[in-house]
């Protein structure tokens, strides 16, 4: 079988949508000729590989005004333009991972019976899964209770794909604080999190009392500057390529929690804070997180009711020390550890490489 068929992928805007679809290309180099189409002036560019011909389009993010309706309308439009593209690359297969870029290119696709595939991370299923899910041959689910979300969709669960880097062990950072204190990871997702950079901040001297080693992810995106020096036990930096290593070896996790985190956590095995954005649509963060707060492997606190002294009583309660037989141990988070083991995990890039290989032609 010669190398001759052609996958667009289509995955723009925050790394919940473009690390899973990264993960899913990797696997499939060696079959398919892989397009990437994304969103002018987003993340793509940084993370997409020039090896898959990245694309992108003027497209601009929906905001709640007046507007609103003329504004998805010209994403809407965009499917002329998305034609032309799939034309032009002899596209045999559309793979998609939502966010604005998948409605235009579901339609597309449709208009030129091409077969879709869309990916939903998330528990409660976003707008374009919601309304054109129905369209695509399947939808393949990060967790099985969004199938009750989805009845005129043909769904199938696979799980979330994660970067490669947390399917091995990766040894901790050099820069990563030294000491024997609690190593606290905390961060606000690819684009940051000006409410937990706000509380971890409100916080900082009581943490750095209580002996924490912190490493403080504040992400690029609408960041106000904090001129806070890193300190011996804390470390201050707006992104890193080693969030795999950072999970794996810290003890706590203090996070948004879109799926991709929420599966990073599951596959690690980490318990966490998990503040979910409150803004979220369909309020899908807060259901994400839900999942493993009623799991008991972790604490979901709500970003409006949070306060600094909430926030530091619940970091006592966790890392509170008991002894038991002359060994020194912190309770709840052992137990939050115990917890978070008894998550089943799925290999999801083989799953879903299984599916798209299915349309595989041979020329």
């Amino acid at each position: 079988m010669s190398k001759k068929n052609n996958l667009l992928v289509a995955a723009s805007g925050t790394g919940g949508h473009i690390f899973p679809a990264l993960a899913v290309s990797k696997e499939l180099e060696d079959e398919w000729n892989i397009h990437w189409l994304g969103v002018h002036q987003r993340l793509d560019a940084n993370f997409i590989p020039k090896k898959y011909n990245l694309r992108t389009l003027n497209l601009k993010t929906p905001r709640k005004n007046i507007f609103l309706i003329y504004q998805y309308f010209e994403i809407l439009l965009s499917a002329f333009q998305i034609m032309r593209i799939l034309k032009e690359k002899k596209i045999n297969l559309v793979f998609t991972t939502g966010g604005y870029i998948s409605a235009p290119t579901i339609v597309a696709s449709k208009l030129l019976r091409i077969p879709i595939i869309i990916h939903e991370s998330n528990l409660i299923p976003g707008m374009v899964t919601k309304y054109f899910g129905f369209l695509c041959n399947y939808v393949l689910l990060g967790f099985k209770k969004t199938n009750s979300y989805l009845k005129n969709c043909k769904t199938i669960f696979t799980g979330t794909p994660l970067r490669e880097q947390f399917y091995k062990f990766n040894f901790l950072p050099e820069w990563v604080p030294k000491g024997k204190g609690p190593l606290l990871i905390v961060m606000g997702g690819s684009q940051g999190a000006k409410a937990i950079n706000q509380i971890l901040y409100d916080s900082l001297e009581f943490l750095l009392k209580k002996k924490f080693r912190i490493v403080h992810i504040i992400g690029e995106a609408n960041q106000q500057p904090f001129h806070i020096k890193n300190s011996k036990h804390y470390i201050q930096k707006k992104f890193t390529n080693e969030i795999a290593a950072l999970i794996q070896n810290c003890d706590l996790v203090i996070s948004r929690s879109g799926a991709g985190t929420i599966n990073e956590l599951i596959e690690a095995e980490k318990p966490s804070i998990l503040i979910p954005y409150p803004y979220s649509k369909n309020n899908h963060q807060e259901k994400n997180a839900m999942l493993l707060a009623e799991s008991g492997g972790s604490v979901l606190i709500n970003q409006n009711k949070i306060s600094k002294e909430f926030f530091e009583e619940t970091l006592e309660r966790i890392f509170k020390i008991k002894s038991k037989k002359g060994k020194i141990h912190y309770e709840i988070l052992d137990l939050m550890k115990k917890n978070m083991e008894n998550n089943n995990k799925i290999k999801s890039k083989n799953e879903i490489k299984k599916f798209i290989n299915y349309f595989l032609k041979d020329f």
